[in-house]
């Protein structure tokens, strides 16, 4: 088979760990029979350098065109970079918004999962790492307060800022409906996060998932409030399966899991619409400190193009043995630097990149 996949490397360290990711794909190529045609795009600041704008309608149309989006980091530091001396919807990040809207990617699934060779590196006490953790953080991405109405004026002389936050019960559904046709293949349990205490929409939230549930009897289905979960991650994260939680909620909480692995380089992510099409990504920033020095972490990409093969090609031997080409790595003991211990040999981004790609 033939699949078209968009590029899009982005900034800081993105040409960095996309590079390694497509290496590791046409690895799987090789290997299985299938071709991938990478057609590069432009995103973010590196955009701005050359359109003046984050995002051009002709990336957007190009994306669409293919099978699915494999993108790196999007952004650079934003006490020094000029991209940050832009109006709000000129800057970086407002092209990573825009093509979430665009393509109408709605769901954003982030796996945190421990590996076992990587517990030391966890943060959390050693009886709470020594249980594990494999849980499917599943965050709404195209409503909520990113999205809604937003404006700052002086208001009676005081300079006011008002930022909306609305979700509909449609947009509620269908993420819902995901999260629980994702439980079924995994451990069937469902928690879902709100404020239902104090918003309605929260409280539209859990009226709307509570009759989702009601059709998947053989899902467990709870219900948490955001700053309970977000303690509970810290305490005991092997309670959760899947985490369904609206936009805001989920960029903090899905960042917190990511954290608790070890290392947020190790944490792949996806964005899904309705159909099989997706952008894949790693959970990471641009990390413009270390870019272009061939120090960063590549396997959050290449996981992000498992999930890739697995959610948009339905090839999921193929995404299986990228995850096995990892694990098998990490048991050998080559680490790069934010993931290796004191003393513990380091290998390059390029060379992580070589080492799995060798495995498949």
């Amino acid at each position: 088979m033939k699949y078209r996949i968009a590029s899009i490397k982005g900034d800081g360290i993105g040409p960095e760990i996309v590079t390694q990711a497509q290496k590791v794909l046409n690895s799987v190529g090789e290997k299985y029979g299938h071709e991938f045609e990478f057609v590069e795009l432009l995103m973010g600041g590196c955009s701005i350098d050359v359109n003046g704008v984050p995002l051009t309608e002709e990336t957007i149309e190009t994306a669409k065109s293919c099978d699915a989006v494999l993108m790196g980091s999007i952004g650079g530091d934003t006490r020094t970079s000029p991209w940050y001396k832009l109006e709000p919807s000129k800057r970086p990040e407002a092209g990573l918004l825009g093509i979430r809207k665009a393509l109408k990617l709605f769901a954003n699934l982030r796996p945190a999962y421990l590996y076992p060779e990587l517990k030391e590196a966890c943060p959390l006490k050693e009886e709470v790492a020594a249980k594990g953790f494999d849980m499917m953080m599943m965050r709404e991405l195209t409503g909520g307060l990113y999205f809604g109405e937003r404006y700052t004026k002086e208001i009676d002389g005081v300079m006011t800022a008002v930022d909306t936050l609305t979700y509909n019960e449609n947009e509620i559904r269908r993420i819902a409906i995901k999260a629980f046709d994702i439980a079924m293949k995994r451990r069937k349990k469902v928690t879902l996060v709100d404020k239902a205490n104090v918003l309605d929409s929260s409280r539209l939230w859990r009226k709307v998932t509570e009759e989702v549930a009601a059709d998947y009897p053989e899902v467990e289905f709870l219900v948490m409030l955001v700053d309970n979960c977000a303690m509970q991650l810290v305490k005991d994260p092997a309670q959760f399966d899947v985490v369904l939680t609206e936009n805001m909620f989920g960029d903090i909480l899905s960042d917190e899991a990511s954290m608790i692995t070890g290392s947020i380089g190790m944490l792949p992510s996806a964005s899904l619409n309705e159909t099989k099409f997706g952008l894949y990504e790693p959970s990471g920033g641009s990390a413009p400190d270390i870019a272009g020095k061939n120090i960063a972490n590549p396997i959050a990409t290449i996981l992000s193009a498992a999930m890739m093969l697995r959610y948009s090609f339905d090839l999921d031997r193929e995404a299986d043995a990228i995850e096995e080409a990892v694990k098998k790595v990490l048991r050998e003991g080559y680490r790069t630097i934010d993931i290796a211990k004191s003393g513990e040999p380091q290998v390059k981004c390029d060379e992580m990149g070589d080492l799995i790609a060798e495995r498949i």
